[in-house]
């Protein structure tokens, strides 16, 4: 024998508000869900991860390559190598003995702070990035005496095994000097 439930007559708005509200959360959960799947699985999320990768190695790599202490010379081109790669390492590591002498006999010490970078351009696939850093050198003399400079860096960069690294650096053409 079955039983047939009667719902009295002033509890139906309440159960079809209960059944409006259920499908409500419902909704709302399967939108949520969807739109962290979407996220999840975007390729714009994974190439801002590698621009950003790129941009904090190549402004840390630029900051290395413009600083340099006569004390600690040694340490310092141990630290400009490990931050380069492909013919820029070549040229750091041939020149190495010249430059510390020149470095020794200067007796300087340049230390250089980022104050803005850029990856301009971005080659995930082939491991390649470009970009523009500018930053502030200080130079302190033997005799104490300091300046300050800002320069605009261009760099590459190569995609390694250990991460990103320089593989081209120099200074950026200033104002009306650029070749057109």
């Amino acid at each position: 024998m079955t039983r047939t439930v009667r719902i009295p007559a002033g509890s139906r708005p309440a159960l079809a508000a209960a059944l409006v509200l259920v499908l409500a959360a419902g909704g709302s959960a399967a939108w949520a869900g969807q739109d962290w799947y979407a996220a999840a699985h975007d390729e714009s999320a994974g190439y801002a991860v590698q621009r950003d990768e790129a941009l904090a190695a190549g402004e840390q790599g630029v900051q290395n390559l413009n600083t340099l202490d006569h004390r600690r010379v040694e340490q310092g081109l141990d630290l400009w190598e490990t931050s380069t790669t492909g013919e820029l390492h070549k040229q750091l590591v041939e020149g190495r003995e010249e430059f510390t002498g020149q470095v020794r006999t200067a007796r300087t010490v340049t230390t250089a702070r980022v104050l803005s970078g850029a990856v301009t351009e971005l080659d995930d696939r082939a491991g390649r990035a470009r970009l523009l850093v500018a930053l502030r050198i200080t130079v302190t003399t033997a005799d104490g005496k300091s300046s300050d400079k800002d320069s605009r860096m261009l760099g590459e960069l190569t995609r390694t095994d250990g991460g990103w690294k320089l593989s081209a650096l120099g200074q950026a053409p200033v104002g009306g000097s650029a070749a057109g």
